[in-house]
């Protein structure tokens, strides 16, 4: 049978220092071995020396999108005034939990920004690549922009289902119909292409 897996919080006595040897996540004070995380309590031993005492967390800390990252995510929505997004990646980190964001129609491109129509840049399950510029809190999202060329749709599927070729700045051809849809196209740089 296993051995039940023992939590411990910061400030917690483990043992003294007779039963083991501190390691990582914990301190040593007054001969015994404290705590100093909040996390599972762990213990391996080699050679018959004394067991290593230490405390692991579960989970790594969250990376969280900052200004002037550049961050991927798919567009969940779209309105005549904006696109909300779930933000996925930062660079190319993969986020535990996905961010919620947001393109406005004056954030999409960097020229004409009156005659920007959201519909004609993205449409919903597009993959985008965007920069952050203003942090989000509890009631808002993070502020994107797409205003630059290397950033816009990456990844868009046509109607029929197939992934699409871009084949302009503001437009992407399905390979199977042939039919084109309006998109604000990312220039991807070469060392972001995969092999």
């Amino acid at each position: 049978m296993a051995r039940p897996v023992r939590y411990c919080v910061p400030g917690e006595r483990l043992c003294n220092l007779e039963e083991g040897s501190p390691g990582s996540g914990t301190y040593t004070r007054h001969g015994y071995i404290f705590s100093s995380l909040a996390g599972c309590l762990t213990k391996s031993s080699e050679n018959g020396a004394l067991p290593v005492v230490s405390v692991m967390r579960e989970t790594e800390s969250q990376l969280l999108p900052d200004v002037g990252a550049i961050v991927t995510c798919k567009v969940s929505s779209i309105n005549s005034r904006f696109a909300k997004v779930h933000i996925l990646y930062v660079g190319s980190t993969p986020l535990k939990n996905s961010f919620r964001g947001t393109i406005r129609k004056e954030d999409v491109r960097a020229t004409e920004k009156d005659k920007v129509e959201i519909y004609k840049s993205f449409r919903p399950g597009d993959i985008v690549l965007a920069k952050v510029i203003s942090l989000g809190d509890a009631q808002s999202n993070y502020l994107l922009t797409t205003a630059e060329n290397e950033l816009g749709v990456v990844v868009a599927h046509s109607e029929s289902g197939v992934q699409m070729v871009p084949i302009s700045w503001c437009e992407m051809q399905c390979p199977k119909t042939h039919t084109k849809e309006f998109r604000k196209v990312a220039r991807v740089q070469p060392e972001f292409l995969q092999t």
